[in-house]
């Protein structure tokens, strides 16, 4: 089998185009990306399409458009072309067509015109015998005559691959040595009654054809290597293949309940990470833990430090929980890592149409990059930027009603009048003259900085928690700050 030797690396993305990218799709891909770039080999994404009633083009173009909002960079397949091309196998039907009908020249395949019905009633008494309830090979050694008498009943055949009798062993890349015994690994098939390929001769013949070293994948598809191991000792009998990839098999990623996380779970989307305002450097990070770690006590680096680092033999074969919780702590990291410019550029889709509440107009974007830096500090997704500015731009503060009644308390209507009488007074090109001003209108009444600022935060902002007070009342600035006290003021004698 293939070795992990410098350029000669070639490994394969191949996901379906059928509904939105999942977290575990993008944990293949990001480990398949890093081991090409660890190796200095080369990444092949090829789009698997052949299942028509599943497959659209609009699932095609979200896979496109979540690769390069990643940052994955591939060197062949789909709009960068490569010498195996086409990247998409429902343009390359002529080549397993070819391939299967040399298979059944040699005798690799054969037909096997078992009707469901058949094969159901069978399996059932294999078990009920105890058993390997796989295909029985019933149609092996048909002779011309049984073949006949077959066409003559209407039976349409499927091409079975014709497995050894022997074991099947070799060592995967991350869980050692495996071997699988003959009466395990039936006879399959490879290509439906109606003449179309199935994903068991389209996938190994394609990798096969594109020369791929590596083969990362699912723990889910442990089982069919065997299988392929077989195919691909038939393919370079056939001359069509040169040698068997080397197979690693990464862990399964775990939902809620220690349950595989599937498509179907919404924590599971890409979308969602995209849309709550994830960076893509946070989320593959946290990925790339879910079976992998830099070292001991580092959750916390860059995609440059993983590549350096990356090889497919330190992935753990253990199933990975996915942590939401652990997974935001790790994006807050990587937000308060960007350079305050990158910072603010990122949160804009968040600060305009449809996601801004305030008016396209109300922005200001001298108030937004004051406080940009202090923003920066306190987000775990961008999303949540929306929430944090709000007041500079809407003309009244949102009032969180659980926030007020928490920071409005008896006696915070004359805290609010000494806090007014002293912010009048104070300099208020200073925040420090602004904090000075509430803490002297605090132990006027017998409180400490943190109780006395929390009904003048609500009046001004609407919320118990957000941006530094007094950098916010600043940008704000006197005027407006001033009329929203005046407003809660006049709300608490309502």
């Amino acid at each position: 089998m293939a070795s992990a030797s410098g350029s000669s690396v070639r490994v394969r993305f191949c996901p379906s185009p059928t509904g939105n990218p999942h977290v575990g799709l993008v944990r293949t891909a990001l480990f398949n990306w890093a081991f090409a770039k660890h190796h200095g080999g080369t990444l092949v994404f090829r789009i698997e399409d052949t299942d028509a009633a599943r497959d659209s083009e609009e699932s095609y173009s979200q896979l496109l458009d979540s690769m390069r909002w990643l940052g994955f960079d591939w060197d062949e397949g789909p709009e960068v072309g490569g010498p195996y091309a086409p990247y998409r196998q429902s343009q390359r039907m002529d080549l397993y067509r070819d391939v299967a009908q040399k298979l059944l020249d040699r005798g690799h395949a054969y037909h096997c015109y078992c009707s469901q019905e058949e094969l159901d009633t069978r399996r059932e008494a294999a078990r009920a015998a105890g058993k390997p309830s796989g295909y029985d090979g019933h149609c092996r050694e048909l002779t011309a005559a049984q073949v006949e008498e077959y066409k003559a009943q209407g039976r349409e055949a499927i091409v079975r691959f014709r497995m050894p009798d022997e074991p099947i062993t070799f060592t995967d890349l991350v869980r050692g040595e495996i071997t699988y015994l003959p009466e395990n690994v039936p006879d399959y098939g490879i290509v439906r009654a109606n003449g179309a390929p199935l994903y068991t001769l389209v996938n190994p013949v394609d990798d096969a054809l594109m020369e791929i070293t590596h083969v990362l994948r699912g723990e889910d598809l442990l089982s069919s290597t065997p299988r392929q191991i077989a195919l691909y000792k038939a393919l370079i009998e056939l001359g069509v293949a040169k040698e068997i990839p080397a197979f690693g098999h990464l862990p399964y990623v775990m939902g809620e309940g220690n349950k595989k996380l599937s498509k179907r779970d919404p924590q599971s989307s890409l979308n969602l990470y995209r849309e709550r305002g994830f960076l893509p450097e946070g989320l593959l990070n946290y990925l790339s833990l879910l079976g992998w770690s830099l070292s001991a006590d580092q959750d916390v680096f860059s995609i440059d430090e993983m590549v350096a680092a990356f090889d497919v033999t330190d992935v753990n074969p253990n199933p990975a929980r996915f942590d939401l919780k652990k997974c935001e702590a790790i994006n807050a990291d990587h937000i308060r890592m960007l350079d305050v410019k990158d910072f603010a550029e990122r949160c804009r889709p968040w600060l305009q149409a449809p996601h801004a509440p305030w008016a396209p107009e109300a922005f200001d974007e001298a108030k937004w990059q004051a406080v940009a830096p202090h923003a920066q500090t306190r987000l775990k997704v961008l999303s949540e930027i929306t929430d944090n500015v709000d007041f500079l731009f809407l003309p009244e503060p949102v009032f969180d009603e659980a926030s007020w009644n928490k920071a409005m308390k008896e006696g915070s209507d004359a805290l609010l009048r000494t806090a007014r009488e002293n912010l009048e007074a104070a300099d208020w090109a200073s925040a420090e003259s602004l904090k000075e001003a509430v803490l002297a209108a605090g132990e006027a009444h017998g409180l400490k900085l943190g109780k006395a600022q929390a009904p003048v935060r609500v009046a001004v902002t609407g919320r118990t928690v957000g941006l530094p007070l007094f950098e916010s009342l600043e940008v704000l600035g006197k005027e407006k700050s001033l009329a929203r006290v005046d407003a809660a003021l006049a709300r608490l004698a309502g």
